[in-house]
């Protein structure tokens, strides 16, 4: 799964996490991508600390089978991270979905947790550079708009799975409360409403403005969104 940060990403992961066949991976080119920019977020060091560093080694990891019996391995990427330099070679082995959400709310959520930053730090116009890329490679890559699936999470996680050629498993809809071994370790910085969470919220009310200070942000991003919208599996 490709997404940006403030997407629904996290929910996501506990909804695959559930299923007694699918092990999980944490956007694993995070450390990699502060320890190659030196980009200042919350949770840096901890992270740094608690996770392997090298691009490479991480790339080897993506295609590894996972620990345990799982079937399945769900890996949330997000694709500001895979910088230029990285090895992406180990996409051809994998099939690929992307979540995408209006970057106005992804600024307004993002903005909480860190005030300062740019349009690549939210990841729609990379998202947009790999659909193209992984389109290319893959007949059917599926586009799912959180707000949209909120409205029916069985339906598109029926068709997501079908699109992908898995089974879809009632579990996939629900999840024990609470933080997992499996979350990142900047999970104390942003992940408490899904530790608290045990499935899907409601719909969220549709946010298109954001501060004078983060316009410029939204319209830089605006067309890729669209773009990406526009191609989504499910309206």
């Amino acid at each position: 799964m490709w997404s940006g940060p403030r997407n629904l990403s996290t929910a996501f992961m506990r909804s695959f996490e559930n299923r007694a066949d699918t092990a999980v991976l944490d956007e694993p080119f995070f450390a990699p991508y502060l320890a190659a920019t030196g980009k200042d977020h919350p949770g840096r060091e901890e992270t740094l600390a608690a996770h392997e560093t090298d691009a490479r080694l991480v790339a080897q990891n993506c295609l590894k089978t996972p620990a345990g019996h799982s079937d399945y391995y769900f890996q949330k990427h997000m694709p500001h991270q895979m910088i230029d330099g990285f090895d992406r070679t180990w996409m051809d082995g994998a099939k690929h979905f992307f979540l995408i959400r209006h970057p106005a709310a992804v600024i307004n959520s993002y903005a909480k947790g860190r005030a300062a930053f740019e349009a690549s730090d939210i990841g729609l116009l990379q998202q947009a550079e790999f659909y193209n890329l992984i389109s290319q490679r893959q007949d059917t890559v599926p586009v799912i708009d959180s707000a949209i699936f909120l409205g029916n999470p069985e339906t598109h996680l029926r068709a997501l799975c079908n699109a992908l050629d898995i089974p879809f498993t009632p579990q996939m809809l629900s999840w024990p409360a609470g933080p997992r071994e499996t979350d990142g370790a900047w999970a104390p910085y942003w992940y408490g409403s899904v530790e608290r969470s045990t499935g899907f919220g409601p719909p969220r009310n549709a946010l298109d403005t954001v501060k004078p200070q983060y316009q410029h942000i939204l319209d830089e991003v605006l067309p890729a969104y669209q773009t990406l919208f526009a191609k989504r599996l499910l309206s």
